[in-house]
């Protein structure tokens, strides 16, 4: 069911900033999907997700080839039952200042650091749709179900 970000649950905001590896959409030149794990980080404020990476990358190459504005991309999270989709426009920033905040969220949310790297950007995707089902129950894991 889509809906805006502005006005998701305490309970999104909270999914967002959770441990989870991503996936992120980006569309090649004859619009089949591209999809590759990622972090994301999330910015419920401006409704901004962020994915740091390689300038060099097929992602970013295929952002790129888009009609400036026209650029979609969508990432994507799942724990057991529940599952949060973001979709929106998306842009490449290379702008050292755009990569360093980017960097610091991503360590945020991750808990690590990743090493400098002088090819790095920020792929920035200003979101107009989302999906989800935030309230499923968390399945037990085998240790805490013995």
């Amino acid at each position: 069911m889509p809906s805006d970000i502005f006005s998701q649950t305490l309970e999104h905001s909270a999914f967002w900033g959770e441990y989870h590896l991503c996936t992120l959409t980006t569309l090649r030149a004859d619009g089949t999907p591209h999809v590759v794990p990622v972090g994301v980080t999330l910015d419920v404020n401006t409704g901004v997700a962020r994915v740091i990476t390689r300038k060099s990358s097929k992602k970013v190459a295929n952002i790129q080839a888009s009609r400036p504005g026209e650029a979609r991309a969508v990432v994507c999270q799942v724990d057991g039952g529940r599952w949060a989709t973001l979709e929106g426009t998306a842009e490449v920033l290379t702008d050292a200042a755009a990569v360093d905040d980017a960097v610091a969220r991503y360590a945020d949310r991750y808990g690590r650091t990743p090493a400098p790297d002088p090819e790095r950007v920020v792929i920035e995707i200003t979101i107009d749709r989302t999906m989800g089902q935030l309230n499923a129950a968390r399945p037990k894991t085998a240790s805490a179900a013995a």
